[in-house]
């Protein structure tokens, strides 16, 4: 693939990214009513079969007024990754383009989009033997063994994510090439049309500390309670903001007002590090939300692109 080009299932798409609780879902309808487009999840989390609240997916209503793809569609105990979120998502956009309508790319997990319009890297698959050797082993031990092999991926990690320094771990041991090496690959800036969404970083703040409280007050924890009670969740799911702090308000080990509060604040470390990642992504052109205009303003580039296709 030369530096430009663009995977073929991700060509005349538009893409839609920015940080949680920044506003995605509603433009996303909006875009999708004025565009005559069908809505394609790129969120790790929403991609799974319950815990709505707690992923915080469209509503009902929402899902109703226009076709969602890869949103609740696998199961919670089972693993999903990057590779087979690609293969399922180029499924899903081949069968809008034949249809004749706009996808409209939509999420936050940078990782996915970076998938969809750069293809993946050569990294090998993740290796049962090494995690269980692993298994018991302090994250501090992990991150200075990393470090070891690979300064650059250590110094750039999301640290606190136990699974994301395994498989840094695991690549540089498999390969014998440092990980960070492999994301190299990905610095090639293809062409495509897309958004990223924004806030003021206080008013971000703020309507994330309101959608945690109104979770709580719409029924999540009796949300995860169920799931629970179902059997848990597997180990990608469980990974998601607001799973560890309530199940341990569950076993009566915090109080609900610790555990909301905790949620606050890993998510707004999380919409932080989504800013970075997509501030990264030249082809994503910023529009703010704050002032009241920007729907307008990103439905008329994803009119000019739905044209230039038709």
């Amino acid at each position: 693939m030369s530096k430009n080009d663009l995977p073929e299932a991700a060509q005349g798409a538009f893409f839609l990214a920015g940080p949680t609780a920044v506003g995605k879902t509603e433009a996303a309808l909006a875009i999708a009513e004025a565009c005559n487009g069908e809505i394609v999840g790129a969120d790790a989390f929403q991609v799974y079969q319950g815990l709505d609240l707690l992923t915080a997916k469209p509503s009902p209503e929402s899902l109703a007024r226009v076709p969602h793809h890869l949103v609740g569609t696998v199961p919670l105990s089972e693993m999903f990754n990057v590779a087979r979120y690609l293969e399922s998502a180029q499924a899903a956009l081949a069968d809008i383009r034949r249809r004749g309508r706009l996808p409209i790319i939509v999420g936050g997990t940078g990782l996915y989009l970076r998938a969809l319009t750069r293809g993946l890297s050569d990294i090998p698959p993740a290796s049962d033997a090494l995690r269980a050797e692993w298994a018991s082993t302090p994250l501090p031990l992990l991150l200075e063994r990393l470090a070891t092999l690979d300064p650059e991926a250590a110094a750039t990690i999301d640290t606190k994510n136990p699974r994301r320094v395994l498989r840094a771990l695991e690549v540089c041991l498999i390969t014998g090439k440092p990980f960070s090496s492999f994301r190299h690959e990905w610095e090639r800036q293809p062409q495509f049309q897309g958004v990223l969404l924004e806030r003021a970083r206080e008013e971000l703040y703020e309507r994330i500390d309101r959608r945690t409280q109104a979770m709580f007050a719409e029924g999540v924890v009796e949300e995860v309670r169920a799931a629970v009670a179902a059997g848990g969740v597997g180990p990608t799911a469980g990974q998601v903001i607001g799973w560890r702090e309530i199940t341990a308000l569950l076993r009566g080990e915090t109080t609900q007002a610790e555990a909301i509060a905790s949620i606050q604040q890993a998510t707004r470390r999380y919409a932080k590090r989504q800013m970075t990642w997509f501030h990264r992504e030249p082809m994503l052109v910023p529009v703010s939300l704050s002032g009241g205009s920007g729907i307008a303003q990103i439905i008329e580039r994803a009119t000019a692109l739905r044209h230039s296709a038709s």
